[in-house]
């Protein structure tokens, strides 16, 4: 957190965006969104911890496209599928529970498409809707590094 800001994570000019991959067994793949590095789980983590959040909880974890149909990943993360939890246009799971079922403990966020920058803001726990995200976030990434990420995901991984 910088000295002048409220928000939880640093201001930069642009985030950057990867994947990792956690094997949950050896045939399932959990997919998780990296911000600057970081997987979002620890990240989210980081934020609640901080924000006092100690009420009972599940742990996130990544997505995996064989548990949910997702629609293809490239779409999906560019929030042209349908909104996941019915909150308007470009809303996605970007986090699921640990146990890999976005029904038990998901992270709900909003993509915002701009001419040359996708916007990762809105965060929200569906199962805690008193606990409030506005501070976490938000994530600016430049969009054709967001888009190449997105298509290599979906090319190099067979997950689309």
């Amino acid at each position: 957190m910088t000295a002048n800001s409220d928000r939880f994570y640093p201001e930069q000019m642009k985030n950057l965006l990867s994947f990792k991959f956690e094997n949950k067994d050896e045939e399932t793949v959990a997919i998780v969104a990296c911000v600057d590095g970081v997987g979002l789980d620890q990240l989210v983590a980081n934020f609640e911890r901080a924000a006092g959040y100690s009420d009972p909880t599940g742990g996130y974890g990544g997505l995996i496209p064989s548990f949910y149909r997702f629609g293809p990943l490239s779409s999906y993360f560019l929030g042209r599928e349908e909104p996941v939890q019915g909150g308007g246009h470009g809303e996605i799971y970007v986090l699921s529970c640990e146990c890999g079922e976005v029904g038990c403990w998901p992270l709900v966020a909003h993509v915002r498409l701009h001419q040359n920058k996708v916007i990762w803001d809105g965060f929200s726990q569906p199962h805690r809707p008193r606990r409030n995200y506005e501070s976490f976030g938000p994530f600016e990434f430049e969009r054709q590094q967001y888009e190449q990420v997105i298509e290599d995901l979906a090319r190099c991984h067979g997950v689309d």
